[in-house]
Order: C-alpha cells, then sequence, then structure tokens
C-alpha cells in the first residue's frame, strides 16, 4: 500500500503504479447505488478479475470512512457492497465526504479526479450522465460532463444512460470540446442498446489507436478527456424500441412522485429493472464487463507506448 497526502492505495495498485505496468480506475456508484446485493459484489469481483486478465490491474475507487481509496482490498469491498448508507459523491461532494470523515461511492465526475490525482488515465464505467429529460425547466445536468472537459482520462462506456436526452447530451459534449468516439461503430450507443440513432462524431477500432489518439491530444496540450462509446455486446442488449418504452414510463412515475436531483438517477434503473423483469440489470452487467476489458487494453497500449 501506498500512503499520499489525499490518498491510499491497495497493496496491487501500489504496486502496478510504482512498475509502471497499465491500471484502470472503476468507479464503486455501480456497486452502492446501480445493483442489488449480491450482484453488485458479485459484479466488482467479476470486472476486477476481467482487467487481470488482460494484463492491466483493477483500481476500484471509494471513499471510505474519510479516506480515498484508489483500489479496494477484497475485504473493503465486500463492505461497501453492503452499506446502504454511503454516499454518493461527485465534484461538489468529494471534499465533503473526505474532510466530515464519510463514507460515499465515486460517479464518473468523482472517480475521474481522482483516477487523475493517482496517475491513472485509463476509466471503464457503465454509462455517464448528462442532460436529464426536461433540462430546459430542471436545469438538470451531469456533472460528468464538465469533467469530460476538464480531467484527461479516457472514460470506456456503453454511451450515455438512455433515461437521458441523448442529442442534448452529444450537444453539450460538442460544446465542452470532449471528443466522442465510437469504438468500432459509427452510431453513438445508448447504455442498453447498440443504438441510439445518434452518429458518433469520431470512430477507431483498436485500443492502440485510441492511446494514440490521447497522446496526441496531450502533446498539444490539449485538455480533458475522452468519451468511448463502447456498444453492448450484441447478444446482451435490449432492443431500442423497447427501451424506449420503458423509459417513458418511468420518466412519467418519476414526476408523478416528484422524484429529482441525484435521486432520479437510482430510482429510473430501479424502475428499468422491474419493468424489463430483471433484464435491465444482465444487460447492465454485460456492458460493464465489456467496457472493462477495452479499457484494460487501451490502459496496456498506453504503457506500451510510454
Amino acid at each position: 500500500m501506498q500512503n499520499h497526502a489525499l490518498f491510499h492505495t491497495s497493496q496491487s495498485v501500489g504496486a502496478a503504479l510504482s512498475a509502471g505496468r497499465p491500471v484502470v480506475a472503476l468507479e464503486s456508484t455501480i456497486i452502492t447505488h446501480g445493483m442489488p446485493f449480491p450482484e453488485n459484489l458479485e459484479t466488482a469481483r467479476d470486472v476486477e478479475a476481467i482487467v487481470r486478465a488482460e494484463g492491466a490491474e483493477p483500481a476500484t475507487i471509494a471513499v471510505l470512512d474519510g479516506q480515498l481509496h484508489i483500489g479496494l482490498e477484497a475485504g473493503e469491498l465486500d463492505q461497501l457492497a453492503r452499506r446502504d448508507d454511503a454516499m454518493k459523491l461527485s465534484r461538489a461532494d468529494l471534499a465533503f465526504a473526505l474532510a466530515t470523515g464519510r463514507t460515499g461511492s465515486t460517479t464518473v465526475a468523482a472517480t475521474m479526479i481522482a483516477a487523475a490525482l493517482a496517475g491513472i488515465g485509463v476509466f471503464a464505467t457503465g454509462g455517464i450522465g448528462g442532460v436529464h429529460q426536461g433540462a430546459a425547466d430542471s436545469f438538470d445536468i451531469s456533472a460528468d460532463l464538465e469533467e469530460l472537459s476538464r480531467t484527461a482520462v479516457i472514460v470506456v462506456s456503453a454511451g450515455a444512460k438512455a433515461i437521458l436526452d441523448l442529442p442534448k447530451t452529444l450537444e453539450v459534449l460538442e460544446t465542452k470540446g470532449v471528443p466522442v468516439v465510437g469504438y468500432g461503430c459509427d452510431v453513438f450507443p445508448a447504455f442498453w442498446s447498440r443504438s441510439s440513432g445518434l452518429r458518433a462524431p469520431l470512430r477507431l477500432d483498436t485500443p492502440e489507436a485510441i492511446a494514440s489518439f490521447q497522446t496526441m491530444r496531450a502533446r498539444l496540450g490539449i485538455g480533458g478527456g475522452i468519451l468511448i462509446g463502447n456498444p453492448v455486446p450484441e447478444a446482451d442488449e435490449i432492443q431500442t424500441e423497447v427501451i424506449e418504452a420503458y423509459v417513458a414510463t418511468a420518466l412519467g412515475e418519476a414526476r408523478a412522485t416528484g422524484i429529482s436531483g441525484k435521486a432520479v438517477t437510482p430510482f429510473l434503473l430501479g424502475r428499468m429493472f422491474e419493468l424489463s423483469q430483471g433484464q435491465s440489470l444482465k444487460t447492465n452487467i454485460a456492458l460493464v464487463q465489456s467496457n472493462a476489458r477495452l479499457a484494460a487494453r487501451i490502459a496496456t497500449a498506453m504503457a506500451a507506448a510510454s
């Protein structure tokens, strides 16, 4: 384990970073707010195993009792998966949790901040946050988009969550100068579905090409990250028209019950699970595993080129 003024690493992550071996950051909100127990723990362990099988070291990031952890030991991962009082931490409240001794899981934005702090350049997640439906009235826009424009981390995702306003999400990313890359595809993926029907602004077909792209951005002094849209495996996807019907139902229920802010996404994901009779969870697991595999290959390519 390596101690740092602001964080400490697990033993294996500390050793990998010291040796210059590839490391992949993993968020923890999917553990505390994205899936029920024990599926959350099983998925977290499986994802870490996939990253290791690809030759990289997984670094699951979370705040435990006011300490920022870059990589969790087995017992810490188990404890986090069983917690029902963990905060959901983004840019606004990551420092709050550290200063007040709280426990919290990291969203995309907070994970990017922590990864960059530790010198980790690749991060695998499920789907990013973005512009919520009805944002013209609610102004509900995820801090993930701002973080992508600020922090130089490659984020491998299955696109943005399909519960969002995807056209507006892509417009905001374009405005902020965030490269959006379809991995082996010309259409931006939509989380549970392989296609949003929206064109991906850029396309790259190999992990090496993605690593080279980020290297060139750094050489030019261009800040911020890259968003990789990696479509969910075809065998696991839920067709777009099916998802759209579920989303419409869940959004209507959220509005009717006055759910807002950070509570919206967990509510919608929970209702998607119920409406799809569990299929959304199976697809969610499959896409996270696929993203972890690709992220490990990108991290390996970056380490080989450095």
